[in-house]
């Protein structure tokens, strides 16, 4: 293939207003991933879950490439593995994202090669306030980061010239970066980086960005005086949290070297990853100073050359973690998400509520029974509506809906234009005796197994909806306060197959409430289109 017309191609972020789309083969993308556990990606182990792959409804996976497979000795590389996957997805129909296991993988170095493990005097470690060695390379050795660059654009170099349909359309650098159990390096290195003066870099982009600064780190600063010069305890404050951005600092310009290198062999779209913070934790206590979205600035300002961050969401409260990776136009992508029966509907959220770039559980391999049927639902939803969220991508015309606590006692209240959409969540499949309408008698299901709960919307014109999910219940009414209200003109169920409207039924009578509310049922993953009319 031509060189000038395979960098045509390449897979790349395009911005457009609020929206960030990934564009691959010059078209607007949407990820429907699955990321597989770290010893899943080998070919004699995978082959056998390809069909459950594509049964799930994905167009990609997410999977690992090892440093210490891919360089078992020093300059001399062993593509074998790399190779057979993306030989594999494309037979499968499958694009790939590519994990970097290099220096760190979870905190730790353990997918360094063993000539860079067992060499610990070229290869220098973290140590902690004991002065003991850890088992992290420090981001303070010059020697780790160039051994992990070189094998990095080795790698780049790799898929530049054996996959030139671009079947690799992101690429994530390290895998949740962190600092742990204590708040920073104490290494000789990273003992005179601390005491040394605040790089100008830093200090200029926080004068630079003051407005939109993460708040948590301007009143970090401003706390310490928002000094413009002088050390990181003087600029940031004595204690863990002045330590984390000193070494969210140092991992950043880590990344930032190991990241430049490989996008001068090939210029995918790059980003890193993050463990997320655990409730009442102090810097070390979590694994601390990674691309967190307090921190974002920082890794901004210490490794412009990622594309952006992305959050491996574990949690609960999915939908505060998922607004946080949104700030300041930050595009989200979750390459790591619970395999539960809450996937179908967090997913679905992020999509609709963040025009998520992307969404995957982790160890996709090994989901099974309601958790992998729902979530094979909802990403046929997403495949038949990818054409109109990339539509509506960053506009105020869709959003996601997610139940926003635990026993929502209220309607979830969300404005469109200019209806208001007042909607409840069922998490358990009521009995058929109420099945389509409003359960007068109070009688529960036998089956009280939760279900998920969520919904993507998208205003299509005025006053008229498509709405794809499972167990909501959506009323409307006039954003504006007054005589007139909103009824149901007409409700349909159906789909979309290549963007087109397949008509399935129409819904009326006891399915709508009669004439009240659109609902989709609990357990079963739908799509209704739904056009009001005003009256008095």
């Amino acid at each position: 293939m031509d060189g000038e017309r395979t960098q045509a191609l390449l897979p790349r972020l395009e911005r457009s207003g609020s929206a960030t789309r990934l564009i691959v083969d010059q078209e607007p993308f949407i990820i429907r991933g699955g990321e597989l556990g770290n010893s899943s990606v080998e070919r004699a182990f995978l082959q056998r879950y390809w069909p459950k792959l594509q049964a799930l409804g994905l167009n990609t996976i997410v999977a690992p490439v090892y440093w210490d497979v891919v360089e078992p000795e020093e300059g001399v590389f062993n593509w074998s593995t790399v190779d057979e996957l993306i030989d594999d997805a494309r037979e499968h129909g499958m694009r790939l994202v590519l994990l970097w296991f290099g220096t760190w993988k979870n905190s730790m170095s353990c997918y360094a090669p063993s000539w860079v493990k067992t060499d610990f005097e070229r290869f220098p470690r973290c140590r902690d306030s004991l002065g003991r060695s850890m088992e992290i390379l420090t981001p303070f050795g010059d020697a780790n980061r160039e051994a992990d660059a070189r094998a990095f654009t080795a790698l780049m170099a790799h898929l530049r010239s054996q996959d030139e349909q671009h079947a690799v359309v992101l690429v994530q650098v390290e895998n949740e970066i962190g600092m742990i159990p204590e708040a920073r390096d104490h290494s000789p290195q990273a003992e005179a980086a601390f005491n040394a003066a605040v790089p100008g870099e830093l200090i200029s982009y926080l004068q630079q960005h003051r407005e939109e600064l993460a708040p948590e780190l301007l009143d970090l600063w401003t706390a310490a005086g928002e000094r413009t010069a002088g050390t990181w305890t003087e600029v940031f404050g004595a204690g863990p949290l002045g330590e984390e951005v000193f070494m969210a600092w140092s991992f950043a310009r880590y990344v930032q070297s190991v990241t430049a290198a490989g996008k001068a062999e090939l210029g995918l779209p790059m980003y890193t990853n993050a463990a997320l913070i655990r409730p009442a934790t102090l810097p070390g206590q979590y694994p601390s100073a990674g691309p967190l979205p307090h921190l974002i600035d920082v890794w901004r300002a210490g490794a412009p050359s990622l594309d952006f961050i992305a959050p491996d969401i574990y949690f609960p409260n999915f939908a505060e973690w998922a607004g946080k990776y949104t700030r300041s136009g930050n595009p989200l992508f979750i390459p790591e998400a619970l395999r539960s029966v809450d996937a179908a509907a967090n997913c679905l959220y992020a999509y609709g509520a963040h025009s998520a770039i992307g969404f995957a559980v982790f160890g996709v391999e090994s989901i099974s029974g309601r958790a992998e049927a729902m979530l094979a639902a909802s990403n046929d939803i997403v495949r038949q509506l990818s054409p109109l969220i990339a539509a509506h991508a960053g506009d105020s015309t869709m959003t996601g809906l997610l139940p926003p606590a635990d026993d929502q006692r209220v309607p979830h209240r969300l404005r469109l234009g200019d209806v208001l959409l007042d909607v409840t969540y069922e998490r358990i499949a009521p009995p058929s005796l109420a099945d389509g309408v409003i359960n007068e008698s109070g009688d529960r299901a036998e089956d009280t197994t939760r279900l998920p709960s969520a919904a993507i919307v998208i205003q299509t014109a005025d006053k008229e909806f498509v709405i794809g999910g499972m167990g909501v219940t959506v009323t409307f009414s006039p954003a504006q306060a007054g005589a007139e209200r909103f009824g149901i003109l007409s409700c349909e169920e159906g789909g979309f197959e290549e963007g087109l409207w397949q008509h399935l039924r129409w819904l009326n009578g006891d399915e709508t409430h009669q004439g009240r509310h659109l609902r989709l049922v609990p357990g079963r993953a739908a799509i209704q289109r739904v056009k009001l009319y005003r009256y008095r």
